[in-house]
């Protein structure tokens, strides 16, 4: 039987539960914000725009915290370059985006539109591809 050696690991360990948790809830978190914004395009009801307020609000603290341990994932890993840093530039953007996103969501009512679903759509994306990235099986090679 013969076993798989990597010559440079990207991380020292894979992201444990509670990080995985976090990346997670805050791509769910951006979809909620996005289809909230899709129904308050579609009728004008302002509660909608609240409701994706919280969203964007709740997804920013569990990105922000999944930043912190992407940030000490960079910090510990031995080569900082490769999927490790795209990660945390994917994770970094997307917590970034989702600010001003959050800003623009503070404005009055119809003021929200239409940057603030552009918005919502990119940081949902780019939530998304830090979330593959992240969570990418990290097996074989170099980083």
């Amino acid at each position: 039987m013969s076993t798989v050696v990597t010559a440079n690991p990207a991380y020292r360990t894979p992201p444990g539960t509670l990080h995985t948790i976090l990346l997670a809830g805050s791509v769910s978190l951006f979809l909620g914000a996005l289809l909230s914004d899709l129904a308050y395009y579609n009728t004008y009801q302002i509660q909608w725009s609240n409701f994706a307020s919280w969203l964007i609000a709740g997804a920013e603290l569990f990105s922000g915290l999944a930043l912190v341990f992407a940030l000490v994932n960079l910090i510990r890993a031995p080569h900082k370059k490769g999927q490790v840093l795209t990660y945390f530039l994917l994770l970094l953007a997307t917590w970034a985006l989702g600010l001003f996103n959050a800003f623009q969501h503070a404005k009055d009512a119809w003021a929200v539109m239409p940057a603030g679903l552009v918005l919502s759509a990119i940081v949902f994306v780019l939530a998304c591809l830090a979330a593959w990235v992240g969570l990418n099986p990290r097996v074989g090679g170099a980083p």
